[in-house]
């Protein structure tokens, strides 16, 4: 039902709220234009949340969907967050018709839990996402970054309700795959609950671009330039698998980006989507343009080896 990379919208919270001061002020133009690009390369779903801009994300991609008024848009699957800390689970269906109203009343196929934390237990929210798919507020139910174990309890209770549990969205990259040591993935797979990768360009350090050019590090804004990874000696640490990248990406007249997202969502089979971003129309080609080759099984492999060892 839904290709392997969707696009995650993070970036689309038009400079609001702490979320918002990761990533540049994006004009409406802009957004529309990586919008129909992601469309147009075969892209049919879209991540989003209550938190990124209080709403602003949401709002920015409804208006792109409705400008572009193409049965891709149409058609086209979305994706939001309950936003959980200092709540309860009683908010879920409290805010829902907020989202709807943000999302300009387009189909939520997908609602998740943001992160683990709240006043409210798994269970309770797993009760209240149950509801909101009976009363037809939301098609399926997703969680955030929560444990194998949480993962377990959530599905536990959905089976209750003749439901199951359809994701979980974890932090995922070639330089952050605890998911594969922590049960997370495994759970995952036996489950049948889908993971869905974000950052897994690690922010735009797997690119390779920061590797290339240190200016390009300090023209950085926002609270990512401070990330270990940004630093010299984060660079040098990781500079072994750009170096694989780089040579696969030549081999495939492709980016190192492509090569990574290739990599993410071949490895494990159909159990991995991933949602990069995209604050230019160029990275959204990139976004997709990563859909149109396959790795080999050995290059997965030396990926995966090299990938293992720049994280030790």
């Amino acid at each position: 039902m839904l290709s392997p990379l969707g696009l995650g919208c993070w970036q689309f919270s038009n400079g609001t709220g702490i979320s918002g001061k990761f990533w540049p002020t994006l004009p409406s133009e802009s957004v529309l234009n990586i919008v129909q690009t992601s469309l147009n390369g075969g892209i049919n779903w879209f991540d989003t949340a209550e938190f990124y801009g209080h709403g602003e994300s949401e709002q920015m991609l409804a208006a792109a969907l409705k400008t572009t008024n193409t049965r891709l848009a149409e058609e086209a699957h979305i994706a939001t967050k309950w936003w959980p800390v200092f709540r309860t689970a009683s908010s879920i269906g409290a805010t829902i018709d907020e989202r709807l109203q943000m999302l300009d009343h387009r189909t939520i196929h997908l609602h998740q839990v943001h992160q683990p934390y709240s006043f409210s237990s798994v269970a309770s929210e797993m009760n209240a996402m149950a509801k909101l798919v009976k009363q037809g507020k939301i098609k399926h139910v997703g969680v955030s970054n929560f444990s194998a174990q949480q993962m377990r309890e959530a599905d536990r209770v959905l089976k209750g309700h003749g439901l199951r549990l359809a994701s979980n969205q974890v932090k995922y990259s070639l330089l952050d795959r605890k998911i594969e040591k922590n049960g997370i993935l495994d759970t995952a797979k036996e489950l049948g609950v889908a993971i869905i990768a974000y950052s897994p360009l690690e922010q735009g350090i797997l690119s390779g671009k920061f590797h290339k050019d240190e200016a390009l590090v300090r023209a950085i804004k926002g609270p990512r330039k401070f990330g270990s990874a940004f630093r010299p000696s984060g660079l040098k640490k990781s500079q072994p698998l750009i170096t694989e990248l780089d040579k696969l990406a030549v081999k495939y007249n492709a980016s190192p980006t492509q090569i990574v997202l290739n990599w993410m969502i071949n490895a494990n089979g159909n159990t991995v989507f991933a949602i990069p971003g995209a604050t230019k129309v160029s990275h959204a080609q990139e976004n997709v343009n990563a859909m149109r080759f396959a790795l080999t099984k050995n290059e997965m492999d030396s990926i995966s080896t090299i990938s293992w060892g720049v994280q030790k």
